[in-house]
C-alpha cells in the first residue's frame, strides 16, 4: 500500500504499503526494521548538515532558547534511542523563510518501487473492495470553495516531505480558531522514531490551481495567500507513538490521526489562523454508522503520479468498511486514486446544514491507488483534541 504522505526523496517508508507517514507522516520508504540515519542533523531539502543560521540562533537565545542546551541538543538529533518522541517533547521553533519558494519546489514526489497490496484479508469486518473513483480537481479559488484546507510541510531523516492538513474549529475561540487537523504519520515517526520538524502548513495553498509548470511563474503570494503557520504544538494518539511507523505500523493505522496549533510566520495583526485563511470546520467525533452516511468527500493535494502536487483534488463516494483488526476500530473505506501527498487531507460529510463537517484524515490506501481508507475519531480522538483546546483556551 501507498503511504499518502509524500516525501522529497524516495525512501522506503511504505513501498508496499502506503501507510503513516509522519503529521506521523514518516517518510515513504522507511524500511520497518531501519533505524534512521545517524547522519543526525542533516536536512536533505537543502542539502548538507542541517544547521540553523547563526543569526537566528541568536535571536533563539534572546528568548531564552539556547539549541545547543535544549533537551541537551537532542532537537536536532535524528537517532532513534535520542529522538525527541513523547507527547510533551515537540520542538517546532520558527525559522523564517525556511520553506521559501526553492524548497517548496524541491519537495517532490517519491518514485520509490512499490506493489499491489491487499489488506482486506485482516480479522474484522471488511466490506468488498470499492470501485475506483477517479479524483477530480476541487473548485477555485481555494480560498472561497476550500478555505483553510492546506499543504503540509515538514523535514524528516530523509528530507523534506509534505502532506495534506486543515483547519478546524476551536470551542474555546469561537471564529478565532488555530487548531489543525492531519493524520498521525505526518507527524511523528511511530515507534521507530519520534516528532518531525519544521512543521509549516500553509492554507490554501496554490488557490487557484493549476499545475506544477505553472506554479513555477505564479506570484509567491497566490501560492501562499494565507501565510505560512508553524506548528507550536502537537498531538497524537498515544497508539501511533508506541507502535505505528512503517509497514508493521500499519495495524496502528486506525489511531492514524493528530492535532497541532499553529503560530504565524509573519505578523497578521492579531488575527487567528482561521480569520486568515478564511474558514475552519466542525469536528465531528461522533459520525454516524456508515450505512447512514450517503457519501463522504477527501481533499487533499496528492503529489505522485499522475498528480504534480500543485493542485487540491478530491474523492466523493459511499463509505464502506475497513478492518485492520476486530479489536481495533473500524475505518472508513471509499474508492479513490488520489497519491501520496494527500495523507491528512479532510474527510468529510455534509452537516445537518449541508456544511462539510470533517470526520476523519487521508491514511493509507494500495499502489496503485484505487481506494483510500481513513481512521473513524471516537474518545481517543476526542480526547487530544479537548486537551489542546483547553489548554490554549486562556492565551491563542
Amino acid at each position: 500500500m501507498r503511504s499518502i504522505r509524500r516525501p522529497v526523496l524516495a525512501a522506503a517508508a511504505l513501498t508496499a504499503v502506503m501507510a503513516l507517514t509522519a503529521t506521523g507522516c514518516g517518510p515513504e520508504g522507511d524500511n520497518a526494521d531501519a533505524k534512521p540515519s545517524q547522519a543526525a542533523a542533516q536536512d536533505t531539502t537543502g542539502g548538507g548538515d542541517f544547521k540553523i543560521p547563526q543569526d537566528i540562533q541568536d535571536k533563539l537565545k534572546e528568548h531564552g532558547i539556547n539549541l545547543d542546551k535544549w533537551k541537551n541538543g537532542e532537537w536536532k538529533n535524528w537517532d532513534r534511542d535520542k529522538w525527541l518522541r513523547e507527547a510533551g517533547e515537540f520542538i517546532n521553533p520558527i525559522i523564517k523563510d525556511f520553506w521559501d519558494k526553492d524548497k517548496i519546489d524541491k519537495v517532490k514526489p517519491p518514485q520509490d518501487p512499490s506493489k499491489p497490496e491487499d489488506i482486506s484479508e485482516d480479522q474484522g469486518k471488511t466490506d468488498p473492495e470499492p470501485a475506483a473513483v477517479p479524483a477530480r480537481p476541487v473548485r477555485t479559488p481555494y480560498t472561497s470553495t476550500a478555505p483553510g484546507v492546506g499543504l503540509l510541510l515538514f523535514s524528516t531523516p530523509e528530507g523534506g516531505s509534505r502532506c495534506s492538513a486543515t483547519v478546524v474549529k476551536d470551542p474555546a475561540h469561537p471564529g478565532k480558531s488555530n487548531l489543525v487537523w492531519t493524520a498521525a504519520h505526518c507527524v511523528h515517526a511511530g515507534k521507530n522514531g519520534g516528532w518531525y520538524r519544521n512543521m509549516m502548513f500553509v492554507p490554501n495553498f496554490n488557490k487557484n490551481g493549476g499545475s506544477a509548470d505553472k506554479l513555477k511563474t505564479t506570484p509567491f503570494e497566490d501560492r501562499v495567500p494565507s501565510g505560512k503557520w508553524w506548528a507550536d504544538d502537537m498531538a497524537t494518539s498515544s497508539e501511533w507513538i508506541k507502535a505505528g511507523g512503517a509497514v508493521p505500523g500499519v495495524p496502528m493505522a486506525p489511531y492514524d490521526f493528530a492535532l497541532m496549533h499553529v503560530k504565524p510566520e509573519e505578523n497578521t495583526g492579531g488575527k487567528s489562523l482561521e480569520e486568515v485563511a478564511g474558514g475552519a470546520y466542525q469536528v465531528d467525533f461522533n459520525a454516524p454508522a456508515m450505512a447512514k452516511i450517503p457519501s463522504m468527500t477527501a481533499q487533499g493535494y496528492p503529489a505522485e503520479p499522475p498528480f504534480d502536487g500543485a493542485a487540491q483534488q478530491q474523492c466523493t463516494d459511499k463509505p464502506t468498511r475497513l478492518s485492520m483488526d476486530a479489536k481495533k476500530p473500524t475505518m472508513y473505506r471509499i474508492g479513490c486514486t488520489m497519491t501520496g501527498g494527500s495523507s491528512g487531507g479532510p474527510w468529510f460529510i455534509k452537516g445537518a446544514d449541508g456544511k462539510p463537517v470533517l470526520v476523519s484524515n487521508m491514511s493509507m490506501g494500495p499502489r496503485p491507488a484505487r481506494w483510500s481508507a481513513a481512521p473513524h475519531l471516537g474518545p481517543e480522538a476526542k480526547a487530544i483534541f479537548d486537551k489542546m483546546s483547553q489548554k490554549w483556551a486562556s492565551k491563542q
